[in-house]
């Protein structure tokens, strides 16, 4: 986004230091300030912290149990970042906050390679003021670092491809590709830019990159780079299947066949959740996450046709490459917003040398100007009805334990005033430097507004006060109360059927009714009548209400030992967990552990 004259200029004679900055700015700041988050962040969050503090660093552990469902990579870098820094507030956020800036950097390095240091610049603030890779940095998913390795796996195919380095990058970016095949399944995405590369390189003297010829690749090269590719995944899961065809071990082998299997071709082709319609990304996702770079739309068919009449591979290898991503995660019946967040980068560096003329186009400043003045207004607007106590918005303030009139007042306030400084003609100044204001708030204010409603610290603090410490289960467990616990938690086996769990739950209740307990929601109460409801000890969130109930409610109820396998979170009984999470000491009269 080019800022207005003179300011430009004075920014543009540093951009790695002006763009380091600014990253930093809008993805750091308020680091250390919140715990990690549901739905995804407490459970990588949890797993890297039980690497650190049982050492069993090869098969990631949830609670105790095996975790099938992602190869352990990211949950390697959340636990050396956490135990390393020795503070999980501040160590789970760091793998994706590192991985978007290594995202950005090979970014702006491959565009600044093909088209120079001032449209390097400028393609930079685009993509920094992307609403879903700013999401995603703050954000301890692992979608964030697999992009970064298919970012890595594009660069070094693109430097080969593109500018005709020598195929050694086109090695390195089949290496890359392997740690992201091995980080989430996907890391060969950047292969999807090998048939357009190769007819384009068929046809040299119609397609060109920089007037030189596109970057050959023979038979043998591109054996030897796939092969390069299958060898980083083959490191981790060479031992894993010996491991689990040596042991003889069940759990180990339903392990193996569930990563393998059904977390990779039966996940893409036969999903079984977040199902959706064939257009979501285009219709659901697109029209925000990649906000707003979308404002240039308008321009793109004139340009996009005068490129393609000089055949510049340089602008639609990349573009190809980021259609295809989306056309691929189309296909699937299972999508998540998060999925496409690899083309994002890829769509930058294509469009890269139009960026500067789209940025001049007064209307696109027009455009800028409308989104941030809409935005600001809508929030400007909110919190003033909720000052003035406008029903529906108390209402919801009440039911999600947040009362942000404050920080939506300062955001809008801080928008309109910017559009009212600034005017039309500098419309995409004031947007990126709301988006500055906007994420700093989001990282500050609203971190401090939110983080007692999306963690569980109070209500796990009063379940260990109110049973003295003493063990607990969680039947159908979520990571975040683990994360929190402060008593020996036990559960019974993250996909073991309800009536199974509670069938055991039962058995274990009744083998020491005075010293243990369990924790349920009011509707699993409801649905096992024989649990004696009276001595049920009502505890509340915002927004879930929790009953607590001694061993002895179960007196009535038939258990079964031998129905669900029992695990102990090693985090709940470790005081250098509870360091590391920021909790008391472990209780010096903590009850037995065993089951």
């Amino acid at each position: 986004m080019t800022p207005a004259g003179g300011v430009y200029r004075r920014l543009s004679r540093h951009p790695w230091w002006v763009l380091g900055a600014l990253y930093l700015s809008v993805s750091a700041i308020g680091l250390g300030m919140r715990m990690p988050w549901p739905a995804d962040e407490p459970r990588f969050a949890l797993n890297g912290l039980e690497m650190w503090i049982t050492g069993d660093w090869w098969l990631p552990h949830r609670a105790g149990e095996l975790y099938p469902d992602k190869p352990p990579i990211f949950m390697w870098l959340s636990s050396l970042s956490t135990g390393l820094v020795g503070d999980i507030r501040i160590g789970f956020a760091l793998p994706s906050l590192v991985a978007g800036a290594a995202t950005l950097g090979l970014s702006v390095d491959l565009i600044r390679r093909l088209h120079g240091r001032h449209t390097a610049f400028i393609a930079g603030l685009w993509l920094l003021a992307s609403v879903q890779f700013i999401l995603q940095a703050r954000t301890a998913q692992i979608d964030m670092l697999v992009t970064a390795f298919i970012l890595l796996g594009s660069w070094g195919l693109l430097r080969h491809a593109l500018l005709n380095d020598g195929v050694r990058y086109f090695y390195l970016g089949c290496f890359a590709m392997g740690l992201g095949i091995l980080t989430k399944g996907v890391g060969f995405l950047p292969l999807l830019m090998l048939p357009f590369w190769l007819m384009a390189a068929r046809h040299a003297s119609t397609w060109r990159s920089s007037g030189r010829r596109a970057g050959q690749l023979t038979s043998r090269e591109l054996l030897i780079g796939l092969c390069w590719m299958l060898a980083a995944p083959l490191l981790w899961v060479g031992p894993m299947l010996v491991m689990s065809f040596v042991s003889g071990d069940s759990e180990l082998a339903a392990y193996r066949d569930n990563i393998l299997l059904k977390q990779t071709a039966e996940r893409y082709t036969d999903s079984w959740h977040h199902l959706k319609p064939w257009h979501y990304f285009l219709t659901s996702v697109i029209p925000w996450a990649w906000m707003p770079l979308l404002l240039t739309l308008p321009s793109w068919p004139k340009a996009l046709a005068r490129s393609f009449s000089r055949r510049d591979l340089r602008v639609w290898l990349p573009l190809v490459g980021a259609a295809l991503m989306v056309v691929f995660f189309s296909l699937s019946p299972g999508k998540r917003g998060v999925y496409i967040l690899p083309a994002l980068p890829l769509l930058v560096i294509g469009l890269a040398p139009m960026l500067p003329g789209f940025s001049r186009k007064p209307h696109v400043s027009w455009l800028g100007f409308a989104l941030c003045a809409g935005l600001a207004g809508i929030f400007l607007i909110a919190a003033l009805l909720g000052v003035f106590g406008y029903p529906a918005l108390v209402t919801l303030a009440e039911k999600e334990g947040v009362v942000p009139w404050g920080w939506w007042g300062l955001l809008g306030g801080s928008g309109i005033a910017l559009c009212a400084w600034l005017k039309p003609r500098n419309g995409l100044l004031a947007l990126g430097i709301w988006l500055v204001v906007f994420w700093i708030l989001w990282g500050t204010w609203g971190a401090r507004l939110m983080d007692p409603v999306r963690n569980p610290a109070l209500l796990m603090a009063q379940v260990a006060e109110k049973s003295d410490y003493q063990a607990l289960a969680i039947p159908d467990f979520r990571e975040q109360y683990i994360l929190q616990a402060r008593q020996p938690l036990w559960h019974f086996g993250y996909k073991t059927p309800e009536e199974d769990q509670f069938s055991r739950l039962y058995a274990w209740l009744k083998e020491a009714p005075q010293n243990r307990w369990v924790l349920l929601t009011p509707r699993k109460l409801k649905r096992h009548a024989c649990l004696d409801g009276a001595q049920a000890i009502t505890l509340n969130e915002p927004d879930e209400q929790w009953v607590l109930l001694p061993g002895s409610a179960a007196v009535k109820c038939q258990g079964n030992p031998d129905a669900a396998p029992m695990y102990l979170a090693p985090t709940s009984v470790s005081n250098e967990a509870a360091q590391l999470i920021g909790l008391p000491q472990r209780h010096t009269l903590m009850p037995e552990v065993q089951p």
